[in-house]
């Protein structure tokens, strides 16, 4: 609209200014339209990453019932559906809105605006009940995920299949990767990269039809090769647990807190406050 309004006024300035009641020329003017500037959005540094507000990431792998003979580390990673929904309306109740990584990338490089109580909510392994019981959870809400996909999982029997996958990331949620079988990255050689961090990428954005720019830690282990990799694949983000940020590449050390699956719903609140309002 504002180019249509600069031409007519263009066009109306020369025509009066060229012509005379009785049509004699008498001398054009020219109208120059300084070109528009536009400012690239500001770029932070790692220390004024580190120095903003962090944002509270939860975490999730199981999410069914605990038998009652399983085993201490089964139950510190199995929340139950029922805890879940109690977790999610507490989340909810308590003013919490969940984000997606684009958000969180954009306020920690470009100073973007957040709402008032952010928090960001992730599920690790591919899990089918990530699809059948989290996701209509969180929806009760307008809650969004970010599901970080093992790809080596992906249609066997108890996780997602493509079409799942797809289902998530065309109804507002965010897909992520979690490499190919899960191996740690501190391990690898040469030739794992290949396989678990570029192949699974290709894979996702098969399924998704998206760009996959976030990754999460097999067992929230990192190491700087493992940085360095993943930032020639272009990815923006990667997701690790509890170890401290990383004073050169916070953005690839993003913390997480594991909901435990012996907090009860309060202790899960309060442990989203000590963890991360510091």
């Amino acid at each position: 609209m504002k180019k249509t309004t600069l031409l007519f006024l263009t066009l109306f300035l020369v025509s009066i200014g060229c012509f005379s009641d009785t049509g004699t020329i008498k001398k054009e003017i020219a109208v120059v339209i300084a070109p528009i500037k536009l400012e690239k959005p500001k770029t932070n540094t790692a220390a004024l990453i580190l120095s903003k507000k962090e944002i509270p990431v939860l975490c999730y792998h199981n999410i069914r019932a605990v038998k009652p003979n399983a085993s201490a580390t089964v139950k510190a990673y199995t929340v139950t559906p029922k805890a879940f929904e109690e977790q999610m309306k507490a989340l909810s109740d308590a003013g919490y809105q969940t984000i997606l990584p684009d958000e969180l990338y954009a306020y920690l490089v470009h100073n973007k605006p957040l709402p008032a109580k952010p928090i960001l909510i992730t599920f690790d392994d591919t899990r089918e009940e990530h699809f059948r019981l989290a996701a209509p959870e969180m929806a009760k809400y307008g809650f969004k995920g970010v599901f970080f996909i093992m790809t080596v999982s992906i249609d066997r029997p108890g996780y997602m299949n493509k079409q799942q996958i797809k289902n998530l990331s065309d109804t507002g949620h965010s897909i992520g990767s979690h490499t190919w079988d899960h191996h740690r990255v501190t391990k690898y050689s040469e030739k794992d990269w290949e396989i678990q961090l570029r192949k699974p990428q290709q894979q996702l954005e098969a399924i998704t039809g998206k760009p996959i720019r976030y990754f999460s830690y097999p067992f929230g282990l990192w190491n700087a090769a493992a940085i360095a990799k993943i930032k020639s694949e272009n990815y923006k983000l990667a997701f690790a647990l509890a170890t401290k940020r990383d004073t050169v590449e916070p953005l690839f050390t993003v913390r997480r807190m594991i909901v435990a699956g012996t907090w009860s719903t309060p202790t899960m609140l309060k442990a989203i406050t000590t963890t991360f309002d510091k």
